[in-house]
């Protein structure tokens, strides 16, 4: 049961650690998708909540059932095969453009927070993301295992933090009256979809193989629960902290940094190594499951292919972080829609005895 337990939050923390990225901790992805809505994004949050807990669930389950060793095999089971080809190429094309996103911004942290060159930033990370994907599954949990508790802990000091310093920001939330007020229209619901529809797109290049390695299924119903709540915990502390900063955080690039401007450098320094952490766990991820395609059309040395993934990404990140990021994510979302769609009306095979 304890040997379960483990399984499950390395399981869990593998999928937050995939999930979240740069536009996660530095505020901006959780602003423009839910708290724009101001109070109405509390209710797109959950929403969003109980998507990640079913749909990532489901396809790290059915991933286990087909044997699926990439995110190719899953596609063809959603979407047969000459459909399924098609949504091949879109999850190769998010996946290299967001791997890229993810590169350009380990260059910007360097460069902007640490005064070092941005191609040093690049490199670092490029040397790194080597060492940790060469050694498989194995090399993810260790690096989410880590990296995700900082995560979590950074959340719940600027819960923390908020909560003791603006009691009214974070009250009015819960403040009946002032929903009526701030209310836009559905558009809140669009942006819960296509926030999930994106993520799991791309998480689907380490949820597959994660699904079929992992041999118990008990292990990937809790690891799958444990993932969702975790990623709807961080979105709603997150959401508590900057809905009020609205509506000056529209116009912020990084808005989480005028939340802890005044909290001392012990949690500057953390914010900084948790922006690093989730630009990287995005960043092997999207690699490793790049390289399990690549590996599963073409015979190649797993080394080079790796290697061509990065060194392409690295060309690619030479656009700069934020025209990579205003370009492509809204693109990566709505097409991720269809790949919702199906992971939610397809069935589960059952497993022949």
């Amino acid at each position: 049961m304890k040997k379960q337990l483990t399984l499950a939050l390395q399981i869990a923390a593998t999928y937050i650690g995939t999930v979240v990225g740069a536009g996660f901790a530095t505020g901006q992805e959780i602003v423009q998708f839910f708290t724009r809505h101001y109070h109405w994004g509390v209710l797109g949050i959950i929403g969003s909540m109980f998507l990640f807990i079913w749909l990532g669930k489901k396809m790290m389950l059915l991933s286990h059932h087909i044997g699926a060793y990439s995110y190719q095999e899953l596609n063809q089971y959603l979407f047969g095969k000459g459909l399924g080809a098609v949504a091949n190429g879109f999850v190769f094309f998010i996946l290299f453009g967001v791997t890229s996103v993810m590169l350009s911004g380990t260059g910007a942290i360097f460069e902007e927070q640490l005064g070092l060159p941005f191609q040093v930033g690049i490199l670092v990370t490029l040397a790194l993301s080597f060492l940790v994907i060469l050694k498989g599954m194995k090399g993810l949990f260790i690096v989410n295992s880590l990296v995700v508790p900082m995560m979590l802990t950074f959340t719940i000091i600027i819960a923390f933090k908020v909560g003791m310093t603006a009691p009214n920001g974070i009250g009015s939330v819960f403040n009946l009256g002032s929903w009526s007020g701030n209310w836009q229209g559905w558009s809140w619901v669009s942006s819960a979809l296509t926030y999930v529809a994106f993520n799991l797109a791309m998480a689907q290049a380490v949820l597959v193989p994660l699904g079929k390695e992992v041999t118990s299924v008990r292990a990937l119903h809790l690891g799958g629960l444990l993932g969702g709540l975790g990623l709807g915990f961080m979105l709603l502390t997150s959401h508590f902290a900057l809905v009020t900063l609205m509506p000056e955080a529209l116009h912020f690039d990084i808005p989480i940094a005028f939340v802890i401007k005044e909290f001392g450098w012990l949690v500057l320094l953390l914010f900084l190594l948790v922006i690093y952490g989730e630009v990287f766990t995005t960043l092997i991820g999207n690699v490793f499951g790049l390289n399990r395609q690549i590996i599963s059309l073409v015979k190649l040395p797993e080394k080079w292919v790796i290697a061509m993934i990065l060194l392409t990404s690295f060309v690619i990140s030479q656009i700069g972080f934020s025209s990579l990021v205003s370009y492509l994510y809204p693109i990566f979302g709505y097409m991720g829609l269809a790949l919702l769609l199906m992971l939610a009306v397809r069935k589960i095979p059952q497993i022949k005895q």
